[in-house]
C-alpha cells in the first residue's frame, strides 16, 4: 500500500476498491522479476453469462482505479456507463501510487519501500498486470475496452497482443508509439523532478517541489495557447502590473494540487513507461502491430491537442483495418477526453448502436 491518502484512492474514500495480490509477481520487459503483485482495482455491476457487458476502462497517467472519481460525466448510475447495464473494471497500473504496486510499495528483498529503485516498467508491463486480473476476475471476454491517453496505449497493446479477448475498441486521444514531441516532455519533467534534492531522500514527500513544477510542465501540454490566452488573461484593471499574474498562479494551484494526491516518484516512473510505448516493439513496426488488432475499433482525436495530435489517431485508423475516426472539436486541448462528456456520448452512440 502506498502513503498516498485514502480520500484519494476513490470517490468513496476508498470504500469501493479492491486488491489481489499474487505471490507469483511479474516478469518485466526490463527484464526483472516482481516478487509480489498487488493490483488495485474497482468493479461496478453485475456481469451477465455470456459476458457481453463487460467494460474494462483504462485510465491515464496521474488517474486512480475509481473512474467514477475522475471521469464522473461518463461512469455511474444515470451516466452513459450504467452499472446497471454494465459491468465496469478498472485497474490502477503498475507504478503508480494508488494501491497497485509501484515505487511506494514494500519491497519484499528489502522490507523497505521501493522509491528509485523500482524497476523500470512498460506499457506493456502494465497490460499484463491487467492480464493477471481479468483471469483472477474470471473474464474471458471484454466487449468493451476503453482507453484515454496511456490508457489508450494500455487498451492499445491489449488489442495487439490477445485480439482474441476483446470484442470493442475505443481509443482517445492517444497513439501507437511515443513521439519524441512527448518523450521531450517527459524528460523536462524528469529534470525538474531531479533538480529537487529532497528526491534522492526517498521518503513519501521526496522531490514534492520538482513534482510541483512538473505537473506545471505538464498543464501547458494538456491545453493549448488558446485556452490559456482566454481563461488566464488578466482584467482591465490589472492592465499596468508587473508581477502576479492569473497565470503564474493558475500554474502553482496546479502543481501544489498534484502534490497533494500524488507521488513524485510514481510520477517519474510512469514518464518513463510512457517513453517507451511502441506496439511495434517486438512486431517489426508500429503498422504491423495494428494490423493484429481484430476488434471493431473507434479512434477518436481531439483538434486541439497538441501533446497528441491528430495525426497520431490518424496513423491508428490507418493500420486497424476494422476501424472508424472521429474528430473531436475541443477548446480545451488533450484534457478535452475530461471534459467533453455529451460530445463523446453522441460519438459512442453512434459507434457501439449506430444511433
Amino acid at each position: 500500500m502506498s502513503s498516498i491518502k485514502d480520500k484519494y484512492l476513490t470517490h468513496d474514500n476508498g470504500k469501493s476498491l479492491n486488491y489481489y495480490t499474487t505471490s507469483e509477481g511479474l516478469d518485466l520487459d526490463c527484464g526483472e522479476h516482481l516478487d509480489e503483485l498487488t493490483i488495485a482495482y474497482t468493479t461496478y455491476g453485475t456481469m451477465n453469462a455470456d459476458q457481453s457487458n463487460v467494460v474494462w476502462i483504462c485510465h491515464a497517467y496521474t488517474a486512480n482505479a475509481d473512474p467514477i472519481d475522475w471521469w464522473p460525466g461518463m461512469i455511474g448510475e444515470g451516466k452513459y456507463f450504467d452499472p446497471n447495464k454494465y459491468f465496469i473494471v478498472c485497474a490502477n497500473i503498475l507504478g503508480s501510487c494508488y494501491g497497485t504496486t509501484g515505487p511506494l510499495s514494500i519491497n519484499p528483498k528489502t522490507g523497505k519501500p521501493y522509491y528509485r529503485s523500482f524497476p523500470l516498467t512498460t506499457v506493456r508491463d502494465q497490460v499484463r498486470a491487467h492480464e493477471v486480473l481479468r483471469k483472477h476476475l474470471g473474464i474471458k471476454s471484454i466487449w468493451l475496452i476503453l482507453g484515454c491517453s496511456i490508457g489508450g496505449h494500455q487498451a492499445l497493446e491489449w488489442c495487439v497482443s490477445n485480439p482474441n479477448l476483446i470484442k470493442t475498441a475505443i481509443f482517445v486521444a492517444t497513439n501507437a508509439k511515443t513521439t519524441p514531441w512527448v518523450t521531450a516532455f517527459n524528460e523536462a519533467q524528469r529534470m525538474s523532478i531531479l533538480a529537487d534534492p529532497t528526491y534522492q531522500n526517498d521518503t513519501p514527500d521526496g522531490g514534492a517541489a520538482g513534482l510541483a513544477a512538473a505537473r506545471a510542465m505538464a498543464l501547458i501540454s494538456y491545453r493549448n495557447r488558446e485556452i490559456y490566452n482566454r481563461t488566464q488573461s488578466e482584467p482591465a484593471a490589472n492592465n499596468d502590473i508587473l508581477d502576479g499574474y492569473r497565470a503564474n498562479s493558475y500554474q502553482r494551484h496546479q502543481g501544489d494540487k498534484l502534490v497533494d494526491r500524488f507521488n513524485a516518484y510514481s510520477y517519474y516512473s510512469l514518464s518513463k513507461a510512457l517513453d517507451s510505448h511502441n506496439v511495434g516493439r517486438g512486431y517489426g513496426d508500429f503498422k504491423t502491430a495494428l494490423g493484429r488488432i481484430t476488434a471493431r475499433t473507434l479512434v477518436i482525436g481531439i483538434d486541439t491537442d497538441i501533446l497528441f495530435p491528430i495525426d497520431d489517431q490518424k496513423a491508428i485508423h490507418e493500420g486497424i483495418a476494422n476501424s472508424q475516426m472521429e474528430i473531436l472539436h475541443s477548446d480545451y486541448g488533450h484534457d478535452g477526453f475530461l471534459l467533453e462528456f455529451e460530445k463523446q456520448v453522441v460519438m459512442y452512440d453512434k459507434f457501439l448502436f449506430g444511433k
